[in-house]
């Protein structure tokens, strides 16, 4: 949100249009659900295909979340793809040999770092182009996953590995059997879902009225009253519906859970910390925060340790959604993640961009591709689809920067 110093609540107007690019992809992804709602008989709403959006699409909003601090600070990764397919070959065949899953998890998370620090010495410190630092990344993790795979798919052992991408985290007892909602026949209603909604608004709650009150405090824009209001009740709605659908189908996705904690993490690390500011200030002018004292060597280093934690992470979860380990994993992640980001409002020229954003840029992108396979449409319409929507979003972020003055 826009945070000019005003000396009193800003019209309905004037704050409406300061911040367009946070609502117009919300507004978008309610459209496009629409839409296919009318065009597949409203399957795409089922509890089962809402559930399924999430647990199949996990990996995009997950590099979502580290790449939009990369190209916040105006770099980019084209290697997540290939790191992803090498993480995931290197975690399987080390369940494979009996590790648990935390060890697992843990280790995977940890090679996900170490590729992020060796890039990011090179981009922050060498001072050689993200483009193409990552770029060799991608064809080097690629060919070594070629190598460690034998060009051949790794079983995993058995289902433990895939319970973080597909399991279902419900507490036993707190279930409903046989239920009737709203006309609708149920065989089970899992109250764990429902209980988790309430505790997320009121934690969203809490953290808005906070959030007002210290920008009162501090004499800074506010939204009216009721406009505040109305936002609080529609994002709770849209909390409890997602919620009442994992509730009717097998429950809480364990990747739900994950996915809102690195949403959560990296939203309060962007727009409540030192790093977060130094972040953006490295973005907006890399010389100027340099004047201003900001290591911005460092702080680009640490973003791509993010990006390549976040990477590991996703590598877990997509191999686990395969329930084994492809050499060919990966294919396009990169493109998906970055499609997001800017879809869900990041600026070309950096500087700009929110978690919460892309995560919106990353499920249009995701109900796009669910709507599409559920009318029977090919692969290939789904890129030519995904194309035009990147153009244009790029485009309306030239559009309005230049608009506004800034380029």
């Amino acid at each position: 949100m826009s945070d000019q110093k005003t000396g009193g609540s800003a019209g309905i107007g004037a704050l409406i249009k300061n911040n367009i690019r946070n609502y117009s992809m919300f507004i978008i992804l309610i459209l496009i659900m629409i839409v296919f709602g009318f065009l597949t008989r409203w399957i795409n709403f089922s509890s089962r295909n809402i559930s399924y959006i999430f647990i199949q699409y996990s990996y995009v909003l997950i590099l979502a979340a580290g790449m939009v601090q990369i190209i916040i600070v105006q770099g980019i990764d084209l290697s997540v793809g290939s790191v992803c397919a090498f993480v995931g070959a290197i975690s399987a065949m080390l369940y494979n040999t009996g590790m648990g899953m935390p060890l697992t998890l843990l280790l995977a998370l940890a090679m996900g770092l170490a590729i992020g620090a060796f890039q990011g010495l090179w981009v922050a410190y060498a001072n050689i182009p993200a483009f193409i630092v990552t770029l060799a990344g991608m064809l080097l993790f690629r060919g070594l996953t070629y190598i460690i795979t034998k060009v051949n798919p790794i079983a995993l052992k058995d289902d433990g590995y895939k319970q973080l991408a597909s399991g279902m985290l419900n507490i036993p007892g707190l279930e409903i059997h046989n239920v009737s909602i709203l006309g609708r026949q149920t065989d089970a209603v899992y109250l764990t879902a429902i209980l988790a909604g309430i505790l997320v608004i009121a934690l969203f709650v809490i953290s808005e009225i906070v959030s007002r009150r210290n920008k009162i405090k501090n004499n800074f824009e506010v939204t009216p009253p009721l406009l505040f209001a109305g936002k609080i009740v529609i994002i709770s709605l849209l909390i409890l519906f997602l919620c009442e659908r994992f509730a009717t189908y097998r429950g809480l996705p364990a990747v739900v859970v994950v996915l809102a904690i690195t949403v959560l993490v990296f939203h309060f690390i962007l727009k409540n910390t030192v790093l977060g500011r130094y972040i953006y200030a490295v973005g907006g002018n890399s010389r100027s925060a340099k004047l201003s004292g900001i290591n911005s060597e460092l702080v680009v280093f640490i973003v791509f340790c993010i990006m390549g934690f976040l990477t590991g992470l996703a590598a877990v979860v997509s191999t686990g959604y395969m329930n084994s380990a492809l050499p060919q994993a990966g294919n396009l992640f990169e493109m998906d993640a970055i499609a997001a980001c800017y879809i869900g409002g990041v600026s070309a020229s950096g500087g700009i961009g929110s978690v919460a954003g892309v995560i919106v840029g990353g499920l249009v992108m995701s109900a796009i591709n669910n709507g599409m396979s559920l009318m029977n449409l090919g692969q290939h319409y789904q890129y030519v689809v995904k194309a035009l929507i990147l153009l244009l979003a790029v485009l309306y972020d030239v559009y309005t920067r230049r608009k506004a003055g800034l380029g």
